[in-house]
């Protein structure tokens, strides 16, 4: 039997009477599982987007999930639009604003945000159909997270609900200065993205808000009638401010007051209660004593009763966090923000084994002219450090007081920086000059002394190391955090004593700095070799690419299986330490996924691919070639089930050889094999597919040898 789907897309058992994520009552399910009214799965909307299940339906119609046959059935979400009105006139305004509203939302281009793919009109089931087509987000919701946590006698801390402050705040700001207001923010509406674990803003008000606006203001009248305008009233009970509920009034201030309360929830696992008085905290039976006087100072002003006392932007409540963080009111920093966890995973916090280089010293002018960076909570963009997520106390004993501070500081003023990729965008700082002359940014010129004294703990040696690694990444255009995490990772593999350390400034931690800078100019060397589109997926590729790999791949009659062996000749070449690891979730594994994509094109460029055909007469056929160390070849060759065959290939033993049959199920005839040689009768026809790889250190050559009988067609 198929799960049963509540309104908000958790999953449930069959027969179940109420969600077990969210208690809310269920649907009564058709006979085959789908709820009554839903379009049954499987159906086929704009002859491309085949509808795998419902994920959720309100006021506003009905959300989908879908694979788009069009990109190798690549994921993605439907939401219908089919509010509850009635005549042509209400349902052509409504279908006139709803088209509004989606363009401004395709306007919208934010990680942290879906795509807007397009409106999609189809005729589905003997009626046409308008839906909105936007990009599917893979990961729980942080209401899922919360009953998790709740289950285990737990709630979000203190430093896991300031780090999605500090990871949500750019993406408001983003969404506010293009005068887009969310209108539903809540846990059910922010999920965590598994691929990179950052909170993603999900189900836009505005589209709900045509339909409540229609249903509102068209309200069924004859034809000649005006329509008559009614306040439209749009937001969750508890989460959205006064004036949202009872004018239909909504601000930036509206969303920063639901992103306050989502906090709230996620801090005492309590839903709002109807006496919660925003000026007291009086949240709950137990209040909020625990909290740290520096965190109820921002949420008091973000959940303030009066307008004119919130904060009126992200920008300040970012500002607002930095300060409390200087003064040390926010939380004890031995409690550092850590990601919540994946669903049925145990999800380490992430270890930076050193203090990296400053990736830019100097701060960005013009603080408030653009969107802020997304990436606020990590010290290490702005000072290039691993913030001090999982130091130990013996580590930070060595770190003075001032000094984790002053790494506070910096991480949220770099967060003000002028477009969400500008904040990454460094200016080059020169250790010679100092900061104060004529560069201080407009706001927190203050701080630049601070950042003086930060640059003066490396040697100008180190320094001007560090800065070139800087300006390598840069140019090769990978993003910091994939390159951290990669570094990271080989780094704690090849030196297993460090792991779990971060490294201080100290004279003492100077030769491990030196060898964690030595492997990143080396693994950024080998990125260079990589083509510069498989490069930018780096820190992206998922099962989903993989999936779109193998479906290109076999329309050039090769498996996927021959694909990876050509793939794995070329990593394991470099990495042979991940031999027999399961790496691909890991950092390391992404560089694999790279290899993949750029052995896709060699193979349907040519270059790696070559097409075995018996001239007329001729039994057999032999051919040569020349492979370099972690380089391979593949040969399709079209053979008939009953004909025998015999394969030779004559060269070094540091040759491997595979030979796949037709059918991609079937188990391997030759298998990355040392055994050079094989014969036997064939037991399919169709395109066999011959694979020689070198694990050789140096180039070899090789001849490869095919004798058959009956070479005629069937």
């Amino acid at each position: 039997m198929k799960p049963l789907f509540c309104s908000k897309g958790h999953d449930n058992f069959p027969g179940s009477r109420f969600c077990q994520s969210c208690g809310e009552p269920l649907k009564v399910l058709g006979a085959e599982g789908i709820s009554i009214g839903a379009i049954s799965a499987g159906t086929i909307v704009g002859d491309r987007y085949r509808l795998v299940r419902e994920l959720g339906h309100g006021g506003f119609g009905r959300t989908y999930l879908a694979e788009d046959i069009n990109r190798f059935n690549e994921r993605c979400v439907l939401k219908e639009f089919a509010p509850k009105v009635q005549g042509t006139y209400a349902q052509q305004k409504a279908e006139e604003l709803f088209a509004r509203e989606a363009g401004v939302l395709y306007q919208l281009q934010h990680r942290q945000i879906p795509k807007f793919r397009e409106l999609c009109r189809s005729p589905v089931e003997g009626r046409s159909r308008l839906f909105l087509v936007q990009d599917y987000v893979e990961g729980p919701n942080y209401r899922v997270l919360l009953s998790q946590r709740r289950q285990q006698g737990q709630q979000f801390t203190v430093g896991e609900v300031t780090q999605l402050l500090q990871q949500l705040l750019p993406v408001l700001d983003y969404i506010h200065s293009r005068g887009v207001i969310h209108r539903d923010i809540s846990p059910d509406n922010l999920i965590f993205r598994n691929l990179d674990q950052l909170p993603v803003l999900i189900d836009f008000g505005g589209v709900k808000q045509v339909a409540a606006q229609v249903e509102s203001q068209v309200i069924s009248l004859p034809v000649t009638s005006p329509p008559m305008p009614v306040a439209t009233r749009l937001g969750k009970v508890g989460y959205a401010p006064e004036e949202q509920m009872m004018l239909g009034q909504v601000y930036p201030h509206s969303d920063l007051y639901a992103l306050g309360v989502t906090v709230l929830v996620l801090l005492t696992g309590e839903e709002p209660q109807p006496f919660f008085d925003p000026q007291d905290l009086n949240w709950g039976k137990d209040g909020l004593g625990e909290m740290p006087p520096g965190l109820q100072q921002v949420l008091k002003k973000m959940l303030a009763r009066r307008v004119g006392d919130r904060f009126q932007s992200a920008t300040q409540v970012l500002q607002a966090i930095a300060e409390v963080q200087s003064t040390g009111t926010l939380g004890p920093r031995s409690q550092p923000p850590a990601p919540p966890p994946l669903p049925h995973s145990s999800l380490p916090g992430t270890v930076f084994p050193t203090q990296l280089p400053p990736e830019s010293i100097s701060i960005p002018k013009n603080v408030n002219s653009g969107s802020l960076s997304p990436f606020p909570a990590s010290v290490g963009e702005i000072t290039g450090t691993g913030a001090v997520t999982g130091i130990p106390q013996s580590r930070l004993g060595r770190l003075p007081w001032w000094g984790t501070l002053l790494l506070v500081v910096m991480l949220v003023v770099g967060a003000g920086s002028a477009g969400w990729w500008g904040g990454r965008q460094w200016v080059k700082y020169n250790p010679m000059q100092p900061t104060g002359s004529g560069e201080k940014p407009d706001l927190f010129e203050d701080v630049d002394p601070d950042l003086v004294e930060f640059s003066s703990r490396y040697s100008p040696e180190e320094f001007k190391r560090k800065a070139a690694l800087r300006d390598r990444r840069e140019e090769l255009g990978i993003s910091y955090e994939f390159y951290v995490n990669l570094v990271n990772e080989v780094f704690y593999e090849r030196y297993p004593s460090q792991r779990g350390i971060v490294l201080s400034y100290d004279p003492v931690d100077e030769l491990w700095r030196s060898r964690w800078d030595e492997l990143a100019a080396e693994l950024l060397d080998y990125l260079g070799t990589l083509s510069d589109q498989a490069r930018r997926g780096l820190g992206s590729y998922d099962h989903q690419q993989r999936d779109q790999v193998s479906r290109a791949v076999n329309q050039l009659q090769l498996s996927s299986r021959a694909l990876y062996d050509l793939a794995d000749a070329q990593f394991f070449s470099h990495f042979p330490e991940q031999q027999g690891v399961e790496f691909i979730n890991q950092p390391v594994g992404q560089i694999w996924q790279a290899i993949v994509s750029d052995q896709l094109t060699a193979l349907q460029q040519g270059k790696t691919l070559e097409t075995i055909e018996f001239s007329p007469g001729q039994f057999r056929h032999q051919v040569t070639g020349t492979l370099a160390s972690g380089e391979g070849k593949a040969y399709t060759a079209y053979l008939f089930a009953g004909q025998i065959l015999r394969l030779s290939l004559q060269a070094n033993p540091n040759l491997r050889i595979s030979l796949y049959p037709p059918t991609r199920t079937s188990d391997p005839l030759l298998e990355d094999s040392s055994d050079q040689s094989w014969s036997g009768v064939l037991p399919e026809s169709g395109y066999y597919e011959i694979i020689v790889i070198s694990n050789a250190t140096e180039p070899l050559s090789y001849h490869l040898k095919l004798a058959t009988d009956r070479v005629t067609s069937e």
